[in-house]
């Protein structure tokens, strides 16, 4: 009897074709309610720090240098006040086989899926993993498909989207494109049903226990090298599993470094509507990803995401998309260095972070990234003017998204803005009782002060509100 091939149909299949492509059994660590045993997913699904190191030292991965930025660092002094300016560093991570720090991801992911004895791999990502998921099939002698969002109704593709398509064929990807639209996951779960192939979602145990190294290499080389942990480790947010598995990695070293998110604030623009889609200058690192998979992590591929921001997070600022650019360029011509805008993201947070801090003090950014032909400033700000954006110089504080891109008049004018954590952490809270729609347990409740980094009379009054 042929399988009933239509949307609802595939859809009302989803469990079943997870389950079988994911490696990982999740109704073992489900409660029945809101609460799962979180912990118990990431030890026995992930692996050791030191399982990981091997994995990926032999599969180019890893061990990426840490670069101070000492004229970007100067900079900053210059618009801060007298004694601040806090020293500015970033852990390379474009030294990573494909370009990014999502090869730690895909290591684990593709290198469970060999173990397991899948013949390919599918990702589902218009970003770099597409590329870190490609490099290592490659390298594992595995078959590779990514399914990308990458053209508006009018066949209009983003530069970097196209860029980072064309380095996913390049590695030997087949590369599915699409409009945007609900089209990507219905897919995405029919190509895992069809192929048999392993699920190499960027929210698995296997994925986000690959970036621990992340954060763990970040305490080993700071202690090496100036005796000491950095006071912020900062991480560009998006799905949450960035800053999760560097967060992790960080505590498994027994570091106690601040933990501070960043996102480019694209307020008023909807990440998958058709008219705005290319209206936006940034693909990934931006609030249309980073708030709701903040404030709700199981809205990924998988029934429980193992990228949990929340629970990490210190602090959450947000920049605009003029800033970015202008510390990108600022990047290459004072310190040489061309990265690509997503890592750069979490810097420029940083530039302005560095001016409430002690000189003597140390902030991280925990990731940069390849720069491509699509991926330049100028093929950016170009594709921006033909989709009717202006550009301009002037106070970044101007901007308005899906309208106008604001580069700084003076680097004084790139101030990071905060994010409300405490209405972010009600809001996971109202989203877990809102899904699962049961009065919480004591379990539960504990569940969600975990959850939101808070405690148990945090959650209680928040659920007295309801």
């Amino acid at each position: 009897m042929s399988k009933d091939m239509s949307y609802s149909g595939v859809m009302s299949r989803r469990p079943e074709i997870m389950k079988q492509a994911a490696g990982v059994d999740f109704s073992l660590f489900e409660s029945g309610s809101i609460a799962f045993d979180y912990e118990r997913m990431m030890r026995e699904a992930g692996f050791s720090i030191e399982e990981i190191q091997k994995i990926q030292l032999s599969h180019g991965v890893g061990n990426t240098p840490i670069l101070e930025l000492r004229n970007l660092t100067e900079l900053a002094r210059k618009c801060a006040p007298k004694g601040k300016g806090a020293r500015i560093f970033i852990k390379d991570e474009a030294a990573n086989a494909s370009g990014s720090f999502k090869a730690r991801r895909a290591s684990t992911a593709v290198y469970q899926a060999k173990k397991l004895g899948y013949k390919g791999v599918v990702t589902a990502t218009s970003g770099n993993y597409g590329a870190a998921v490609a490099s290592q099939a490659a390298m594992y002698g595995l078959k590779c498909i990514v399914v990308q969002e990458c053209y508006d109704s009018k066949g209009k593709g983003q530069p970097e989207i196209i860029e980072k398509a064309r380095k996913c064929e390049a590695l030997g990807a087949e590369v599915v494109q699409l409009s945007v639209g609900p089209e990507l996951f219905y897919l995405f779960l029919t190509i895992l049903e069809q192929t048999g192939y392993f699920n190499a979602s960027l929210y698995t145990p296997f994925a986000i226990a690959g970036v621990e190294t992340l954060g763990y290499e970040i305490a080993m080389q700071f202690r090496e090298k100036y005796g000491k942990d950095p006071e912020v480790v900062l991480a560009t947010n998006a799905g949450g599993g960035n800053l999760t598995g560097t967060a992790r990695g960080l505590r498994k070293a027994g570091a106690e470094s601040k933990i501070v998110a960043a996102s480019v604030d694209l307020s008023g623009l909807h990440m998958a509507a058709d008219t705005q889609f290319n209206r936006k200058s940034f693909t990934t690192g931006h609030t249309g990803f980073g708030m709701p998979f903040t404030t709700w992590p199981d809205r990924s591929d998988v029934p429980r995401s193992a990228a949990r921001p929340l629970r990490y997070m210190d602090r959450y600022l947000t920049i605009r998309q003029g800033e970015v650019f202008y510390i990108t360029e600022a990047l290459a011509s004072l310190e040489g260095l061309e990265k690509g805008p997503a890592g750069n993201t979490a810097l420029t947070a940083a530039f302005s972070l560095a001016q409430e801090m002690n000189q003597d003090e140390m902030i991280v950014v925990q990731e940069t990234e390849y720069t491509g032909a699509g991926k330049h400033v100028q093929p950016q700000l170009s594709f921006a003017r033909e989709n009717g954006i202006e550009i301009k110089f002037g106070d970044p504080k101007e901007e308005v998204p899906g309208k106008n891109i604001i580069l700084p008049s003076h680097p004084s004018m790139i101030k990071a803005q905060d994010a409300d954590l405490e209405h972010m952490r009600k809001s996971l809270i109202k989203n877990a009782i809102t899904t699962y729609n049961v009065t919480p347990n004591d379990a539960d409740i504990e569940f969600l002060a975990e959850e939101t980094k808070t405690d148990v009379e945090f959650v209680k009054n928040v659920l007295k509100s309801l």
